[in-house]
């Protein structure tokens, strides 16, 4: 592992760097040059995260998460909100929570449709499309769609710490995946690790500014954040890290297989009287 200092990536070099070493982390002011965004879009966009539920699937019996989950397809030019479906990962992604359909409270359609967000989504998906162009040495595919999940999550500390990922690194099973650190609140922990899918090289640091965006490509590497505490223990409940993680798969959403080949076999069978 090298590397406590954030490695940022100047915004010239994000689509070779991540191409290239499998992640880019774009500090704030270049993550607003990126999406064309102001910051004081994003940070009228934070009471979002005030509103979000109880994670009720934490395996640990842990109540240190909460989270709000929706589905869109991103095109070049449209952003289709996709009627609400559960988040699901084979066993083979998450060993902790997966293999199971997870029914959260949709975000909001204030949220969902809001500028920012639109900005972030069109931009992070003319990236990926021309990484996807350079891999195949061919002309940008502008007709791709990338079946995107929204996730929001706030991590507290309430009960003395917090775990942004219960089970520990691991792949999202998709494409691409967009971490952007919204707000720490008098944590400490919560340090990001990314690890090469294919050897021991990894890099550590720790995202502290609102509005830092790490891009990953799932298809290269393995990434993990540790557990944060409260820096007043005095006051744990007044503590939280609050993130907007996106995950991009090119050809459809992840589905529990198993279940919708149970279904369709059990439609299939004759009834009987």
């Amino acid at each position: 592992m090298t590397s406590f200092k954030p490695p940022f990536t100047p915004l010239v070099e994000l689509r070779n760097t991540l191409f290239q070493r499998g992640f880019a982390l774009l500090q704030n002011q270049d993550f607003f040059s990126f999406t064309g965004t102001l910051e004081a879009q994003w940070e009228n966009l934070k009471t979002e995260w005030s509103s979000l539920e109880p994670d009720q699937y934490l395996k640990d019996g842990g109540k240190y998460r909460q989270r709000k989950h929706a589905s869109v397809i991103v095109s070049e030019n449209k952003i289709e909100l996709v009627p609400y479906r559960p988040h699901f990962q084979p066993l083979s992604y998450n060993a902790l929570h997966g293999g199971m359909q997870r029914w959260f409270t949709e975000c909001s359609v204030d949220f969902l449709t809001s500028q920012p967000l639109s900005n972030l989504l069109y931009s992070l998906t003319n990236l990926f499309d021309q990484i996807e162009a350079s891999q195949s040495n061919q002309e940008v595919n502008n007709s791709l769609r990338w079946f995107t999940e929204v996730h929001q999550f706030r991590i507290d500390t309430a009960s003395g710490i917090g775990r942004p990922t219960p089970e520990g690194a691991h792949r999202d099973g998709v494409h691409f995946v967009a971490v952007l650190l919204v707000d720490r609140h008098l944590v400490k922990g919560g340090e990001s690790r990314v690890f090469s899918a294919s050897g021991p090289q990894g890099e550590r640091f720790t995202l502290d500014e609102s509005w830092t965006l790490l891009i990953l490509d799932d298809l290269k590497v393995l990434h993990e954040t540790t557990p944060i505490q409260p820096m007043d223990r005095l006051h744990p409940e007044q503590t939280w890290r609050d993130t907007l993680v996106l995950t991009f798969r090119k050809d459809a959403f992840l589905e529990d297989v198993s279940r919708a080949s149970k279904i369709t076999q059990s439609s299939s069978e004759p009834s009987s009287c």
